[in-house]
């Protein structure tokens, strides 16, 4: 999950990547009805029950409306995944590509849904880590930073299920933002904007060269109702204490099995296969010679 933009899909494609160079089982899902560029064709692709452009072309509605009116629809025919899903044994690692429309785990009861009726014993009663993924580059623009992370642990309230929080594009931060200063970013808290507020008056003086009205930058850029919104946002996040952030460059394999073992953890994947016989190992490394 995460905004638009934040390597979702690429990142999915790095798990697959992991899981087939470890010889385990994975099944891929592809849940956003816009979606048709994939390094791994999905297994089972939202579009094969309904697409965001018939949907839109058909109703009327825009991008955001055509969305919420697929996942609906995807309520209204749960069978769909759950006739995929239910044959699949404890070895596999299910892996579900979401749309980038934040909206979907913030604050409409629709992915919720879907995440109980996959979660609900005696039914598929399947083990879920939601991985949510926020574009490294926001440190750089703090203020959009902590309302990326307010989304995140919005998400996690939402769907109350085990959660991972990753930085994602690592590579595009590094040699810019120093590592000492990145590691302040990975445990969030209201300090962060006091080190921008220090960093206010050099911006007030270079918005003002191109141009910009003195008393538009100073209530904008150097305080006023904005900086009080992100000072407000930014207490609540570490008052909560909920979010902590993961580092990921898809580039590198250690980054990808690292972020792995994590959700690994998270839906005790360990604990649910069965144990092996000493012989059993015997058996496959004989077998795949």
């Amino acid at each position: 999950m995460g905004p638009a933009g934040a390597g979702k899909t690429t990142f999915c494609s790095s798990l697959i990547e992991n899981l087939r160079n470890s010889r385990r089982s994975c099944f891929y899902i592809n849940l956003d009805p816009a979606a048709d560029d994939f390094a791994y064709e999905p297994d089972l692709d939202i579009k094969d029950l309904i697409s965001l452009e018939d949907v839109m072309e058909e109703m009327s509605l825009g991008p955001n409306g055509g969305l919420i009116y697929c996942f609906e629809f995807l309520l209204e025919n749960l069978d769909f995944l759950t006739e995929a899903i239910d044959p699949l044994t404890e070895e596999y690692l299910i892996i579900i590509d979401m749309p980038g429309q934040i909206e979907l785990y913030t604050h409409i009861p629709v992915v919720p849904t879907i995440v109980k009726h996959l979660t609900q014993a005696g039914a598929l009663n399947v083990n879920l880590c939601a991985a949510y993924l926020l574009e490294a580059t926001f440190v750089i623009d703090r203020a959009k930073f902590f309302a990326g992370t307010l989304s995140a642990m919005s998400a996690m309230i939402m769907l109350e299920i085990p959660h991972v929080n990753i930085l994602s594009k690592m590579d595009l931060v590094k040699g810019s933002v120093p590592r000492k200063q990145l590691k302040r970013f990975l445990d969030p808290d209201a300090s962060l904007l006091d080190d921008e507020a220090a960093d206010a008056p050099i911006a007030v003086a270079s918005a003002q060269k191109k141009g910009v009205a003195p008393s538009e930058t100073k209530s904008v850029m150097a305080g006023g109702s904005f900086r009080r919104l992100n000072q407000a946002v930014a207490q609540l996040i570490e008052d909560f204490s909920m979010v902590s952030y993961l580092q990921l460059d898809v580039q590198k394999e250690d980054s990808v099995g690292a972020i792995l073992s994590y959700i690994d953890d998270a839906i005790q994947y360990q604990e649910a296969q069965e144990p092996k016989e000493p012989n059993d190992e015997l058996v496959d490394t004989w077998e795949d010679r």
